[in-house]
């Protein structure tokens, strides 16, 4: 049985989420305009660098001796989803579920949600495609062993 649909997958998988999150990363620079931000967004998904807030960041326009003052982020944005990112949670719902999943749980315990995210989400990715690759190609081998018995011998 050839390993063709495994591979393929994944790595078209793996393209899409690198694009996607190039693209991200883009957006989120060129949201905050020079200033930090606890927040990445990737596509709709909010990603909290703390959590938890155990380090509530200042704004750099904030004086020395200014004790009640800290920065603005926005809590929601609007994202239209675009062709790409709708045909990666069309294709890898379940992977983009487990992995949301898997990275709230780790925030309730403080662990940053970009880092899990990025750590979490090939995984999961890559996985998926693995096991829709192996399903489709072990598909077509039982179709061609069926049609090669069936098919007379000269």
């Amino acid at each position: 049985m050839r390993c063709r649909w495994r591979i393929g997958l994944c790595v078209w998988g793996m393209i899409l989420f690198s694009l996607l999150t190039y693209h991200a990363i883009r957006v989120n620079h060129e949201m905050r305009h020079g200033h930090s931000s606890r927040y990445f967004w990737w596509g709709g998904h909010r990603l909290d660098s703390d959590p938890l807030n155990k380090h509530p960041r200042k704004s750099p326009s904030c004086g020395q001796g200014t004790e009640d003052c800290s920065s603005w982020d926005p809590e929601y944005i609007w994202v239209t989803p675009g062709l790409m990112e709708k045909a990666l949670v069309l294709t890898a719902l379940p992977a983009i579920v487990c992995s949301l999943g898997l990275v709230r749980g780790l925030a309730r315990l403080g662990v940053s949600e970009s880092v899990s995210f990025f750590v979490a989400m090939p995984v999961f990715i890559s996985a998926w495609f693995y096991a829709v690759g192996w399903i489709a190609d072990r598909w077509r081998y039982k179709r061609f062993v069926r049609s090669a018995a069936a098919s007379p011998r000269s």
